[in-house]
Order: C-alpha cells, then sequence, then structure tokens
C-alpha cells in the first residue's frame, strides 16, 4: 500500500513538473517567434537602406585626449534622446538613484580602468569624468552564453553585441556576467520618464535589460553613432578587420587601452589616454 502510493506521488510529481516545464517552453517560444522580424531567427532586424554602413566587425576607438566633461555629456543626452532612455533624475523615488538608465556614460579613470592606473596619474585624469564607458561589444561576450532566452546575442555579420528587448526574461544573468557593468534592469516602467519620444526607436517596459547597441538602427541607414557625431571627432568608429580603415590606422600610429583586458573578452572599444 505504501509503495503504491510513493509511486503515485512520484508520478504526479513528475506529470506536474512536465506541464510546468513545457508551459515555460511554449511561452517563450511564442514570445520568441513573436519578437523575431521576418527572415531572421536571431531578434529584430533594422532594415537596411542602399547607404547602409557594413563591417566585418565594427569598433570604436576614445580619444580621451580630446574630450571634456561638456563633451561627454553631450555625447550621453545625444545617445539616450535617441535610444529613449528614461530619465530618473529628480524623481522623488526612494530608490531613484538605484534604478538609473545608462547607455553611455562618463566616469574618471581609475573607475574605467581600475588596476592600470599609474602611482602618480596625470591630473587632467585623476578626478575629472572623462572617460566614456559603454557596452564593449566583445569579440568573447560573456553576456551572450549566460543569456537562457537568446535575448543577447552577438550578430554575426558585425560583432555587435545586440539586444531582443522581447525576449528578455528579466532573469539579469546577462549583468551578473558583465565585468564592465554596461548594463542597466528597469526596475520601474521606464516611459513615464522618457521626455520627448523617439517614434523610430522602441521603448522597454517593466523588468527588461538594455544597454548600449552601437546604433545598429543608424548604421542600417549610413548614419554614424549618436556619440560618434556629437563628440566632434574625438571618437573614432570603423571596421577593425580592415586594415585599411581610419581605426585600423589610428590604432597603428597610437597607443590605446582597453578596459580589463586581462579578462579575455576583447573588447571592440579602444582608449588613447
Amino acid at each position: 500500500m505504501e509503495n503504491s502510493r510513493r509511486r503515485f506521488l512520484k508520478t504526479a510529481g513528475f506529470s506536474i513538473l512536465g506541464v510546468g516545464a513545457g508551459s515555460i517552453l511554449v511561452g517563450l517560444e511564442t514570445r520568441s517567434a513573436r519578437a523575431a522580424g521576418p527572415g531572421s531567427d536571431k531578434g529584430p532586424v533594422f532594415a537596411k537602406a542602399e547607404e547602409a554602413r557594413e563591417a566585418r566587425r565594427w569598433g570604436m576607438v576614445i580619444d580621451t585626449r580630446e574630450l571634456d566633461e561638456q563633451t561627454c555629456r553631450k555625447m550621453q543626452e545625444e545617445c539616450h534622446r535617441i535610444h529613449n532612455v528614461p530619465d530618473f533624475s529628480g524623481d522623488e523615488h526612494p530608490r531613484s538613484s538605484k534604478h538609473e538608465i545608462k547607455w553611455i556614460w562618463p566616469t574618471e579613470f581609475t573607475h574605467a580602468f581600475p588596476g592600470q592606473e599609474a602611482e602618480f596619474l596625470a591630473e587632467k585624469l585623476s578626478h575629472k569624468p572623462i572617460i566614456p564607458v559603454l557596452c564593449n561589444h566583445c569579440d568573447n561576450p560573456p553576456c551572450v552564453q549566460v543569456c537562457p532566452t537568446k535575448a543577447t546575442f552577438k550578430r554575426e555579420s558585425d560583432g555587435i553585441v545586440m539586444m531582443d528587448f522581447h525576449r528578455c526574461i528579466g532573469c539579469r544573468f546577462c549583468m551578473a556576467a558583465c565585468p564592465f557593468g554596461s548594463r542597466s534592469f528597469n526596475f520601474r516602467d521606464p516611459r513615464p520618464a522618457i521626455k520627448d519620444e523617439n517614434p523610430e526607436f522602441p521603448t522597454r517596459t517593466k523588468g527588461v535589460v538594455e544597454k548600449c547597441n552601437f546604433c545598429a538602427e543608424r548604421l542600417a541607414v549610413g548614419k554614424q553613432p549618436a556619440c560618434v557625431e556629437a563628440s566632434g571627432g574625438a571618437l573614432i568608429f570603423g571596421d577593425l578587420e580592415d586594415p585599411e580603415s581610419d581605426i585600423r590606422k589610428l590604432l597603428a600610429d597610437e597607443y590605446a587601452i582597453r578596459r580589463k583586458p586581462n579578462l579575455g573578452t576583447f573588447p571592440s572599444v579602444f582608449y588613447i589616454v
């Protein structure tokens, strides 16, 4: 009698687990199918114009010698405006500072390059927030490896680490895996905090992670990333796989560093300091 009862409970438990798992998988499959663009199995596709910019691996060089705090803020404001990044500054919510969403932002050298600062760091670098930090679009991105729904993926055509906001389930594994702190989580509905919504770029919802996308939507229509245009020439964007590109020529002439190079993620963002 006891054995029969035990077998029944065991069978029932597996059945419930199977139904639950099946429901989750169906939900993910439906969500993924809805998110995928035409002809794509990896998320949204930005419609390309004839003048679209293309590369085998997009990269960026940031010449900090040409930057000041005002230019850094201008770059951040333009990026956030175009991508509907919410602004919670001035919000009376007690946790507003923890709810901040950032795609690109200026910080100090010691915060951007921990362990790489010299004992007697130049005054212009030691205390001024003139180091813009953003998603590094790593060639070996740990965030992609841990995402259970493939909401974060590395685009094979050009190396950009993309996000499909519809597939994101808010597990935040990618945030834990990213060693650069380049991702933000929407603890609240971000839409009320968007000042002037840009209808050409999707807004996000509560419970979704977001980050810089190297302005993939602008590259698709032949434009440079917003931060590059706002930098006054301090940011250079180009194909790291093309030896004749401006970015490769600049890296050949100038000494540049990357953030946390010892971790083996191979960032695509370089800094001239």
